[in-house]
């Protein structure tokens, strides 16, 4: 900002703090570093476990280890012809595979040459079959944990774009034969996405309405007469939005200008004018953004990937709305209202000066900014009518059995019905390249499906580790609660990190023969702990830029609310979920 900017900036008027006027935060020289050398490197770490290394663990696999899809992909023929091209195979295995290759092959019916079946095979064929299947097998697993190997270094590199890692992975889990183009390309229809797509559908409406804006002036004019109602206002403002918008950026890009203008109120402008009221509201709306939306399943793309997970490995349709919330709800108040204490009354105490607006009649520009709004418009009152209807209908899912796609689906329809809708296509703000990049992780998880790597990576390692059936279920509840939490630091998506620990837990559950949602829904219910460092979600990133607090306060602040999370979550365990029937002995089995 110019000197000649900064005379006439008016630290009161809230269209000074809209996210397209704040300033883009400069990569610090590590970051510059890490960008430079992720491409490199991530093509490297490709080339040497594809062709160079040999995995010890996934050279025998044991069948064991394989899921029942993992089973079906390992039976198929025309996969096994594209991945054996890249495989060694001995002068046995060569001539046979070349026998069989054009039966394989043949797709005409009025080819002459007869189509394979593996029944028409003698003894001896088939064990030799079978040994050239486990080869592909083995080989569609190397190739997949290159392939997300290299993603992964791309994606916390940023060397490019992260949809663009996206694109690149799903084509090359195509080239590779991991995918067939059926399963690779068909993610970008997975239900969970057509649920993004809609959410932002409907809150596109608050937004464009200005429901949600009306909604938070309102209640912190209405309540917020001192710094401690203040910060109570934005809890039940974060926590009423989570439940409709599904998009914690689009909360974030709400709330800021709101939550700037009365920082600017209590004496914090940022940058050299910062204090601890300043970086309480900050923070405090940072964590709050993301916990609240841990409350629910719509909270986020991640949440309904975790429980569509859960409930597929459960055999069942769906993750009932109402099962999340009455286990998650409680748990995200409580880990708000520690975040406040732990915020400000212990890391950034307020001083005397604080507890009370610095500039006279502060407040009355807010309220200003709320009469602007004008009187409730007849589609605010729509939008407000429709998006409640839909949030009775996802809670009450268990009654009625409608999907919370299919609602969301109706409720966008009526939305963007001409005549009686709310929005204009046009008026809709669909972030094109998240979606791509949901698209790119959702393929990476129906790649680790169909080759059950995560599976056979756990399973090897707890071998390798002396883990079996004796193995007490508190060690693995605690390892992976603590492994999804603690993996916030280092991961840039919620969603990758779903994909990696949720089937992981489930896997785990499945083969020590503990209940799925024991292990699944616990490690589902931290999936949101992403407030540390500014990278670690679109959100944090957003608000550091805001300049109200220094990377050693949102770390020391952010690190102690994960190591409180995830002693919440083992109390959790032990005493709530215990009682919801989740943990039917507690974490501990200690009464």
């Amino acid at each position: 900002m110019s000197e000649k900017e900064k005379e006439t900036f008016d630290p009161l008027n809230m269209d000074n703090y809209k996210v397209e006027k704040l300033p883009i935060r400069e990569k610090t020289a590590f970051e510059i570093w890490m960008a430079r050398v992720g491409g490199p490197l991530a093509i490297i770490a490709f080339l040497l476990i594809s062709f160079v290394w040999d995995i010890p663990y996934l050279q025998d696999i044991n069948p064991n280890y394989m899921t029942a899809a993992a089973q079906k992909e390992y039976n198929k023929s025309e996969k096994v012809v594209k991945l054996v091209q890249v495989s060694k195979l001995n002068i046995q295995e060569k001539a046979l595979f070349d026998k069989l290759k054009p039966q394989i092959q043949n797709k005409s019916v009025f080819s002459k040459t007869k189509a394979f079946n593996e029944q028409d095979l003698n003894k001896e064929e088939a064990q030799i079959w079978d040994s050239i299947k486990r080869k592909a097998f083995t080989r569609s697993n190397v190739f997949m944990l290159a392939i997300f190997v290299a993603a992964l270094i791309l994606w916390i590199t940023e060397a490019i774009p992260n949809y663009l890692t996206s694109l690149i992975l799903i084509i090359s889990l195509v080239l590779t034969g991991v995918l067939t183009e059926t399963d690779a390309y068909h993610q970008l229809g997975h239900k969970v996405m057509w649920l993004n797509i809609l959410s932002f559908i409907l809150a596109s409406m608050l937004v464009a309405t200005q429901s949600a804006k009306r909604f938070a002036l309102w209640f912190v004019v209405k309540f917020g007469k001192n710094a401690t109602a203040i910060f109570w206002s934005f809890i039940v403002i974060n926590i009423v939005l989570s439940a409709f918008i599904s998009a914690t950026t689009a909360k974030a890009a709400i709330l800021l200008p709101i939550f700037m203008v009365i920082a600017a109120i209590y004496g914090a402008s940022g940058g050299k004018n910062r204090n601890n009221f300043g970086r309480n509201l900050v923070l405090q709306n940072l964590f709050q953004i993301n916990v609240s939306a841990g409350a629910f399943i719509t909270g986020s793309g991640a949440n309904l990937l975790a429980g569509a997970m859960i409930a597929g490995a459960l055999g069942i349709n769906d993750f009932l709305y109402a099962d999340w919330s009455i286990a998650a709800f409680p748990l995200a108040l409580l880990l708000i209202i520690i975040g406040w204490i732990v915020g400000t009354k212990i890391f950034f105490p307020l001083k005397k000066g604080e507890q009370k607006p610095s500039i006279e009649g502060g407040m009355e520009m807010l309220k200003k900014e709320y009469e602007k709004l004008g009187p409730i418009t007849f589609n605010e009152i729509k939008s407000i009518i429709i998006f409640v209807l839909v949030l009775i209908f996802w809670a009450t899912d268990r009654y009625h059995g409608i999907s919370k796609t299919s609602i969301a689906f109706l409720g966008a329809i009526i939305a963007l019905l001409p005549g009686v809708g709310v929005v204009k296509w046009n008026d809709v703000d669909i972030p094109w390249h998240l979606l791509l990049f949901s698209a790119g992780a959702y393929t990476l998880g129906a790649g680790l499906k169909a080759t059950s790597l995560a599976g056979i990576s756990i399973n090897s390692l707890f071998d390798n580790m002396g883990m079996g059936q004796e193995t007490p279920f508190w060690i693995f509840y605690l390892s992976l609660t603590s492994a999804m939490i603690f993996s916030s630091l280092i991961f840039q998506s919620k969603t990758m990190r779903t994909l990696i620990f949720v089937p992981i837990a489930i896997g785990v559950a499945q083969r020590y023969g503990f209940s799925i949602m024991s292990l699944a829904f616990p490690v589902a219910l931290l999936i949101e702990h992403v407030y540390v460092l500014p990278f670690n979600s679109k959100p944090a990133a957003l608000l550091y830029v805001t300049d109200h607090y220094s990377w050693s306060d949102t770390f020391k602040f952010g690190l102690t609310m994960l190591v409180i999370g995830w002693f919440m979550i083992i109390i959790w365990g032990e005493t709530w979920l215990r009682y919801l029937g989740y943990l039917p002995n507690g974490v501990f089995g200690i009464f």
